[in-house]
């Protein structure tokens, strides 16, 4: 239990950076503003387009980097600060998203094995901590409850480790475009290409989190004689 533990502050401290360093690279480069001008919104429609996509919409959204895209009604959707923004930031993050576009159209294998765990996912965040509270009060008498909430925290974490290939690649998709349609250049291309680092970091985390987490269920369903 004290290795659980000594993984789980690491991880907390961890967590606490990337969020922090992920916010604190945006907060930068939101300062520096892209040669061309182009806002947020543009530079998703050009990228969208460049690559043959004509059915996805871009929107803006209410709040600070809830950018994502939504392969259920085909939308990316930019955050207050990037939709308008013509910042490199925000041409990392509008490029980031229409990554996903991206591997949406051309079924990126891992994105599509991201969308199939999402309804088990969403079943399972529901109720698994009542699960795993219950399993761990009743370990000794009833063990198959904590088994049972073992398996729906496995999904979840499944579903963090997948995040990682498709969350790496579509910031690939997103920096190729940059640097290949001119929005980004020499000068400021590395800021793009950080920004996204950072981004990818809190991914990173956040598996490892659920890792560790995985980790100490299993240890207590182990140890429970």
């Amino acid at each position: 239990m004290q290795l659980y533990w000594i993984l789980f502050i690491g991880v907390a401290i961890l967590s606490y950076w990337a969020q922090s360093n992920v916010k604190r690279k945006f907060d930068k480069y939101a300062k520096m503003p892209l040669t061309n001008g182009m806002t947020g919104k543009e530079i998703a429609e050009q990228m969208l387009h460049d690559n043959g996509i004509y059915d996805v919409t871009v929107k803006s959204t209410r709040g600070m980097l809830t950018d994502f895209y939504n392969p259920q009604d085909k939308t990316v959707n930019l955050s207050e600060a990037v939709y308008g923004s013509n910042s490199v930031a925000a041409a990392a993050v509008a490029a980031h998203e229409c990554g996903h576009a991206l591997q949406h159209a051309q079924s990126y294998a891992p994105l599509k094995l991201r969308s199939m765990l999402v309804p088990i996912v969403q079943f399972s965040s529901s109720i698994v901590s009542w699960i795993l509270l219950a399993g761990i009060i009743l370990v000794q008498s009833i063990p198959g409850i904590l088994l049972f909430g073992i398996i729906l925290f496995a999904a979840t974490t499944l579903f963090s480790v997948i995040t990682l290939p498709v969350e790496i690649n579509a910031s690939q998709r997103a920096l190729v475009w940059l640097n290949r349609a001119g929005v980004t250049n020499v000068s400021n291309h590395h800021a793009a290409t950080d920004a996204l680092k950072a981004a990818a970091y809190t991914y990173v985390v956040a598996a490892l989190s659920s890792l560790a987490t995985l980790i100490y269920y299993i240890t207590i369903y182990n140890n429970r004689r």
